[in-house]
C-alpha cells in the first residue's frame, strides 16, 4: 500500500473522556515505540501519538504502535508519529512488537500485519526482556534519482520503497554532512520538499567498506532518530544496488548496527537487529 492509499485519518471531533491507558514502551536501537492496544485508542490515534509521545509533557516516544487483534487470530498494527501523522510501517516499530508478543505470549514466530504489507518475525536469540529477531522486509525498489532542492541545487541520490518511502544519498564527510549543511538541515529540507507530497524518509549513508556502511536518519514524521528498521534497509539496498556492496551488509546508526541480508534483487530482503521492553504502566490520555 503506497502512502496516498492510506485511509483518512481517524479522530473525534473532541475527547469524549480521559483515562488512564495500559501502554508498553520498547525500543530498537534507541528508536522507541508506545504499544497500545486498538481496543483503547476509540479512534483518536493521532490525538494519542501527539500527547503521550511528547518528550517532556508525557512518556515520549518517536511513535505508537497499536496492536489490533484480529478474531482470527492475526495481528495488525498501526503506526502514528510523535506528530500525529500515519506512517506505513516501521521495521524498528513493528520488532518491538514482536519482542512484547514474544514476552507475554510465548510466540518465537509471528506475522504483523501492516499498511506496508506483512512482515514476519522470528526470534533469534531471547534474554527478556532483550531480543534479537529476524524480520522479512518485503522486496526493495530502488530508483536512482536526482532530485533539485531550491538554494541548494541538484542532489543525486536513490528514491526507495521499503514498504514506506525514502530518499538515500551518499556522502564522505566524517559528520554526514552533504551540499554544505549538516544532515539535519538538509533531512528536513528533503523531507518536507514539495516533491514528495505525502513526504519521505532520508538517509546519509557513508559506504565503509564492502562490507559495510554507517548512516544517520531523518525521519518523515518525528525527525532526526538514532535508529530505522526500514532506513536500514532503504540505506543498504540503494548500497547494494549503486556502489556494488556485498548482499550482507552490517549498517550501523547512531543506536548501533542491524545486519541486513538481501540475496539478489527478486528475493525477499531479511533485517535482524534487538528489541529490547523498558517498561509497561498507564498514562492519562483521550478515550
Amino acid at each position: 500500500m503506497q502512502t496516498n492509499d492510506l485511509p483518512p485519518l481517524e479522530e473525534s471531533p473532541a475527547p469524549k473522556t480521559l483515562a488512564f491507558l495500559p501502554f508498553v514502551k520498547a525500543h530498537a536501537n534507541g528508536n522507541d515505540f508506545l504499544i497500545l492496544e486498538e481496543s483503547v485508542a476509540h479512534k483518536n490515534h493521532a490525538a494519542l501519538a501527539r500527547c503521550l509521545c511528547h518528550r517532556t509533557q508525557s512518556i515520549g516516544a518517536d511513535g505508537i504502535e497499536f496492536l489490533d487483534r484480529r478474531p482470527n487470530g492475526a495481528f495488525f498494527i498501526r503506526l502514528f508519529n510523535s506528530d500525529g501523522s500515519e506512517a506505513e510501517l516501521s521495521g524498528n516499530g513493528t520488532r518491538c512488537v514482536a519482542a512484547w508478543l514474544a514476552a507475554t505470549e510465548g510466540l518465537q514466530r509471528v506475522t504483523l500485519e501492516t499498511h506496508g504489507g506483512p512482515r514476519a518475525c522470528e526470534i533469534v536469540e531471547s534474554r527478556d526482556p532483550h531480543f534479537l529477531i529476524r524480520t522479512g522486509m518485503g522486496l526493495p525498489r530502488v530508483m536512482p534519482r536526482t532530485i533539485d532542492i531550491p538554494n541548494i541545487g541538484p542532489i543525486p541520490g536513490a528514491m526507495v520503497n521499503v514498504g514506506n518511502p525514502h530518499f538515500v544519498l551518499f556522502t564522505d564527510t566524517p559528520d554526514f554532512s552533504a551540499h554544505n549543511l549538516p544532515w539535519q538541515q538538509l533531512g528536513a529540507l528533503i523531507a518536507t520538499s514539495p516533491l514528495f507530497p505525502h513526504g519521505t524518509n532520508v538517509e546519509f549513508v557513508s559506504v565503509r567498506s564492502p562490507e559495510e556502511i554507517a548512516f544517520r536518519i531523518y525521519e518523515r514524521g518525528c525527525g532526526p532518530t538514532t535508529s530505522s528498521g526500514t532506513g536500514t534497509c532503504a540505506s543498504t539496498a540503494a548500497a547494494m544496488t549503486l556502489r556494488n556492496t556485498n548482499r550482507t551488509l552490517n549498517a550501523i546508526a547512531e543506536g548501533g548496527p542491524q545486519t541486513v541480508t538481501w540475496p539478489t534483487q527478486e528475493a525477499e530482503m531479511h533485517l535482524t537487529g534487538p528489541a529490547e521492553i523498558i517498561c509497561r504502566g498507564e498514562a492519562l490520555g483521550v478515550s
